[in-house]
Formats: C-alpha cells, structure tokens, sequence
C-alpha cells in the first residue's frame, strides 16, 4: 500500500509540474478521478448492503418478496443516480471547466 500511495504521489508530481490553467486543468483531473472514485465506491457499498437487506427480507417472509424488490430497484435506483451526478460534476470538470474564466 505505501508504495501504490508513493507512486501516486510521484505521478502527482508530474500532474502539478505547470503554471496557470495548465495548472488548474491539472487539479480538476485529480479532483475528477477522486470524486469518480469515491461516487463509485460509496455506491457499490450501497447497492451491496440494498441487494443483503432485500435478500435477507425475502428469507424471512417470502410472501412479501414482490413488494421489496420493487422497493429495492426504486433504492437502486437512486443510489445510482448520485453516481450519475459525480460523472456530471466529473465531466464539466474535465471539459467546460467553469474556473478556467
């Protein structure tokens, strides 16, 4: 693990090696691939711990499965929509860069 965190931070280095927008434009790709990430962690966390408690809902009283799977895609749902809006957030980074002015 340290030596993954070193390379980073030498690759960084490297990202951080400018001046000006050429700067910035740097930050926001840092930022853009940290947010993904983190999005995309946390979502997958979520999704994992919906799919157990729908699982182990349906064990306990099969008779109500139908109504916690359509509860467990509404949840689904949007737990992925806030995803979708860090690769927003994620791509206006990256390609209309609002601080570049």
């Amino acid at each position: 693990m340290k030596k993954l965190l070193l390379v980073f931070f030498a690759l960084a280095g490297v990202a951080f090696a400018a001046e000006g927008n050429e700067m910035l434009l740097s930050y926001s790709a840092i930022a853009a691939g940290i947010g993904l990430g983190i999005a995309a962690l946390g979502g997958a966390i979520g999704m994992g711990s919906t799919a157990a408690a729908t699982i182990s809902g349906m064990a306990r009283n099969p008779g109500v499965g139908g109504k916690l799977m359509t509860t467990m895609f509404i949840a689904l749902a949007m737990i992925e929509a806030q995803v979708i809006y860090t690769l927003v957030v994620a791509l206006i980074l990256l390609y209309a860069n609002p601080f570049l002015g």
